[in-house]
């Protein structure tokens, strides 16, 4: 397998350009953000200009921005935006221009969060888009536990062997944090916030305890709240954050975390074949943390609508989707024969669910219950669509 089509991705951000001015594709390093926007540059009609802004000949051709920018037409691409954030207020005036001749797609390898500050000025005039790896809907649901093992950065997902797509992973690691944490501004030692993400990568899928994390790390309670904080904003981690209400019982109130990347995951914690997953303490919480992504991947859930419930009591829920009025749960289990809990009873009780879905390692899908029913992790694509719908 030597391409994988993001057809789905390119009508999204197509769309997205016809409504805004600009638009921003945002993505971890080496997602495939600038392939994206080259296919795009190249199926699209009209004009089109591309700058590197890793490029010194493009940095130049900027010196000047408002000049430069201003006579181009049709539509003109930023990559790297997140080194010229100063670029952000030029593109709020050409936006405004009657008639919009140009439009801008800015391509960054840092979040929302992180790029705040200098897109503020765009504030109804820019459109954001999250490009993230492979997913199931991508690769077909035969490459399952490829995805899983490997992750879905592209080159380590079409890597030739595991081999070569371990050595990709690692590479990836070192660079990310030794050249791209600098890049986005962080003054953070490398070594130290290497410490920092293989110590988080043994806390995936555990709910965030600071305190403890702060005593284990050696450091206070803010500075490691800093640390996830810019892992996150950097797409490397997930703060899923626990659903809030009012059901007159005692919840948890701090975030599950988990690292974006099951193949990141893997590398992190050592992990160099499939055999060596399935003798490992983080099996589980490996097959938790990569299910749960692909179900808000394929859900195209925002981030406002994603959740995990737990009560002191010990009812939980794995993934809890709000959208609208409707609410829909999901367990994760790493079994092929799953059973129905009284967690599980008291989460569609408590919560009001429309279904609880349990996503498992099996080859059957069934019916468990009342408004509960096990589906193979090979057939979770047509039932997770079927909730799209």
């Amino acid at each position: 397998m030597k391409h994988v089509p993001r057809q789905t991705h390119l009508k999204s951000i197509e769309g997205l350009i016809r409504e805004r001015p600009v638009v921003a594709l945002l993505g971890a390093r080496q997602v495939g953000k600038t392939t994206l926007a080259r296919e795009l540059v190249q199926k699209r009609k009209g004009r089109t200009t591309f700058f590197d802004l890793e490029d010194p000949r493009d940095l130049a051709r900027l010196d000047e921005a408002t000049l430069t920018l201003e006579g181009l037409r049709g539509l003109v691409v930023l990559d790297e935006i997140h080194r010229r954030p100063d670029l952000f207020p030029v593109l709020r005036v050409l936006a405004d221009r009657p008639g919009t001749p140009a439009r801008f797609l800015v391509l960054g390898s840092a979040s929302p969060d992180l790029l705040r500050q200098g897109s503020e000025s765009l504030a109804g005039r820019i459109g954001f888009y999250e490009l993230t790896g492979f997913d199931v809907e991508e690769i077909g649901a035969r490459n399952l536990e490829r995805l899983w093992f490997r992750g879905g950065f592209p080159r380590a997902y079409l890597a030739r062997s595991h081999r070569e797509s371990n050595g990709w992973r690692g590479d990836f690691i070192r660079t990310f944090l030794e050249r791209d944490m600098p890049s986005l501004g962080i003054t953070i030692p490398s070594r130290t916030l290497e410490r920092f993400w293989t110590m988080l990568a043994h806390y995936h899928a555990q709910i965030w305890n600071a305190a403890e994390f702060a005593r284990s790390f050696g450091v206070s309670h803010t500075t490691v709240r800093k640390y996830v904080d810019i892992l996150t904003s950097a797409f490397m981690v997930l703060q899923l954050p626990p659903w809030a209400e009012n059901v007159g019982k005692r919840i948890v109130k701090s975030p599950k975390i988990y690292i974006t990347d099951a193949g990141l995951l893997h590398a992190l914690l050592g992990v160099e074949t499939p055999q060596a997953l399935e003798k490992h303490p983080k099996l589980g919480a490996s097959w938790e943390g990569f299910i749960l992504t692909q179900i808000i991947r394929i859900l195209g859930a925002r981030r406002n609508e994603c959740f995990f419930w737990a009560t002191h009591a010990g009812a939980e829920l794995d993934l809890l989707i709000v959208s609208g009025n409707r609410r829909y749960g999901f367990e994760i289990k790493r079994t092929d024969a799953p059973k129905v809990t009284a967690s599980m009873k008291s989460a569609v009780e408590t919560l009001g669910l429309q279904k609880l879905t349990i996503l498992h390692a099996g080859r059957e899908s069934f019916k468990l219950g009342r408004k509960i029913r096990a589906i193979a992790a090979c057939d979770m694509l047509g039932e997770i669509k079927s909730i799209r719908r």
